[in-house]
């Protein structure tokens, strides 16, 4: 695998490029190669030039993403701006661009009357991640709402999928090796202002149920069946104890956090470690709900 002969692009190419300040946890080693394409053109152009032996990732925000400290292997895409349109569409439908933040998407969709989507006021990172991780809360996913989604395969064409093909089931899509830039949603009419209220209401919640403000990277496990995380964590006793530099949050103890300086390490230990003791004492097994790449 070799990185040193990359396509011409319009867009942006950094070797060896930080990765901490675009995760939420502010951790983690340099990508061998971070490209941030112009537009879709410029990224069709980029994946149809490059090795198909050079691993290719995308990241949005790094909202649900570990990044470890030995950093990343291959090329790491980062979709800017260009990526990031949300547009009101005839019959309810929204488009949106997959580096648009999930919030704005509910936000446009209330403004324009289109319920279904609020939930997505309480969802973290943008819609690239989103469709891939089937993302929702409070009763509602992304499969409730989506009828599309636009990629490009390696080989640098769009593709695009219908919601059967995406094979959704809880935080989980069938496609693999794709990089998505866009969706189209469809919701139902209702008045701006019962959308907005309820869009309000979610945000309300959060901002008192979740430690929205500490360097965290969102939900850590995935709900079992029958169980909630944070009720395993918590009865573990692992609320707020200490793991290096990494803790389970006090306020929602599914929601780890870079307390004091933590290392990649120290919150995935900390992650395996809960796993391992929520095992032996209650049998249940905890899978990870935060995305977590790179080499050790």
């Amino acid at each position: 695998m070799c990185t040193d002969t990359l396509p011409a692009v319009r867009g942006k190419i950094v070797k060896q490029a930080e990765l901490a300040p675009f995760t939420w946890f502010r951790v983690g080693g340099p990508a061998d190669v971070l490209f941030l394409p112009e537009d879709e053109a410029d990224l069709a152009t980029f994946l149809k030039g490059i090795d198909p032996a050079v691993p290719v990732t995308p990241i949005g925000v790094g909202s649900n993403l570990l990044v470890r400290d030995g950093g990343l292997e291959g090329v790491v895409v980062r979709l800017g701006r260009n990526f990031a349109q949300v547009e009101a569409r005839a019959n309810n439908e929204i488009y949106a661009g997959a580096a648009a933040l999930d919030a704005q998407v509910a936000k446009v969709a209330a403004q324009n009357g289109i319920a279904g989507l609020e939930f997505y006021r309480g969802v973290p990172g943008t819609i690239g991640g989103a469709i891939v991780m089937n993302a929702g809360c409070y009763g509602a996913e992304t499969k409730d709402v989506l009828v599309e989604a636009y990629a490009l395969n390696r080989a640098g064409e769009r593709v695009t999928l219908s919601l059967a093909e995406m094979g959704y089931a809880y935080r989980h899509s069938d496609p693999q090796d794709l990089i998505y830039v866009g969706a189209l949603y469809r919701g139902t009419a209702d008045t701006v202002e019962a959308v907005t209220e309820r869009m309000d209401a979610i945000t309300a919640r959060r901002e008192t149920t979740q430690p929205i403000r500490e360097k965290t990277g969102g939900s850590t496990f995935k709900n079992p069946e029958g169980h909630s995380a944070w009720k395993l964590v918590d009865e573990a006793g692992w609320r707020g104890k200490r793991f290096g530099g990494a803790k389970f949050s006090e306020l929602h103890a599914n929601f780890m956090i870079n307390a004091d300086n933590a290392t990649a390490a120290d919150l995935e230990g900390l992650g395996d470690t809960v796993r391992a003791e929520v095992k032996q004492k209650f049998g249940i097994d905890l899978h990870w709900e935060i995305k977590r790449i790179g080499r050790r």
